[in-house]
């Protein structure tokens, strides 16, 4: 009897101990549900904000404290933004097609270079080649506007200020994206590549055939990436010609002619907000999984 009752006292033990570990996890799980729940609406409140101030009209534009939802919604800011656009002395579809135009061979590029120079990186021995890796991680450091000075030195010595070059060249190849590449390319096994040689394949055809083809999230990472920079980027600086400009540049222009025009200011946000975030919605499922395998490794 005595061992029986011991045995029980063991058992009931352990069940209770599980049931704390089992009430431990749901707490856990709780408080990160809420968390993340915090942290999204966090990060989805500039977006919300912003599409709801330009339906405000002017008068509640500058109610203070600002309300969160519209009490006398309005279309307004959106005629008006056209209104102003159409009037200008280039038409409204030449600055989206330069936009469309530079963010597109902008994202073609990127994704060629990127997935050229990772491969060489991640799968081909030569001397320097961890050198260049760290530099590589090193220039993450930077943002473009701490190298802009010595970018626009090397764009005018060779006489691509006011072109579309001037918006392409410099976003072809970026330290982000090499880096997201050549991550995910050291993730193939080397077999893979060594059978490929032995039935008599090239360096250009083994990345193109063999090890781009097992890179879909990490690309779609990067054209999300690349086309979004592309598409944001101001060309005030460096474009001058009016039939040039991008549509980010002329949207800024006609959001800063003043106060009576803020709910186009946002309105304009919205409208430049929607091409990055349509690429977005159709390549975010393979966004984690590239993101999970970036990690640094040498």
């Amino acid at each position: 009897m005595a061992k029986k009752k011991k045995k029980v006292d063991i058992d009931t033990v352990k069940v209770k101990k599980n049931n704390r570990k089992i009430t431990a996890s749901r707490g856990g799980n709780i408080c990160i549900f809420l968390f993340l729940c915090i942290t999204g609406i966090f990060m989805i409140f500039p977006i919300y904000y912003a599409v709801i101030q330009s339906f405000k009209p002017i008068e509640e534009l500058f109610v203070f404290p600002p309300k969160l939802y519209v009490l006398n919604p309005t279309g307004k800011n959106y005629s008006d933004m056209m209104k102003v656009a159409t009037s200008l002395w280039v038409p409204l579809s030449r600055y989206i097609f330069n936009s469309l135009y530079v963010s597109l061979v902008v994202t073609v590029c990127n994704v060629f270079v990127c997935c050229c120079a990772a491969f060489v990186l991640s799968k081909c021995k030569f001397p320097g080649n961890k050198f260049i890796n760290k530099i590589i991680v090193t220039a993450l450091l930077f943002t473009s506007s701490a190298t802009w000075i010595i970018q626009f030195l090397v764009m005018a010595t060779i006489g691509i200020i006011d072109s579309y070059w001037a918006l392409i060249l410099p976003s072809i190849a970026t330290p982000l994206g090499l880096f997201l590449m050549r991550q995910s390319m050291s993730t193939i096994h080397d077999s893979m590549i060594e059978a490929a040689k032995v039935d008599g394949a090239g360096l250009f055809r083994i990345c193109w055939q063999v090890v781009v083809p097992n890179q879909k999230p990490a690309i779609m990472t990067l054209i999300i990436f690349a086309f979004q920079d592309a598409w944001n980027k101001q060309s005030g600086t460096i474009i001058y010609s009016e039939e040039l400009k991008t549509l980010p540049t002329i949207m800024q222009q006609i959001a800063a002619t003043g106060i009576a025009r803020q709910g186009v200011t946002f309105a304009t946000s919205v409208i430049l907000m929607l091409p990055p975030l349509i690429v977005f919605l159709v390549a975010q499922s393979n966004v984690m999984e590239t993101m999970a395998n970036s990690g640094i490794k040498d």
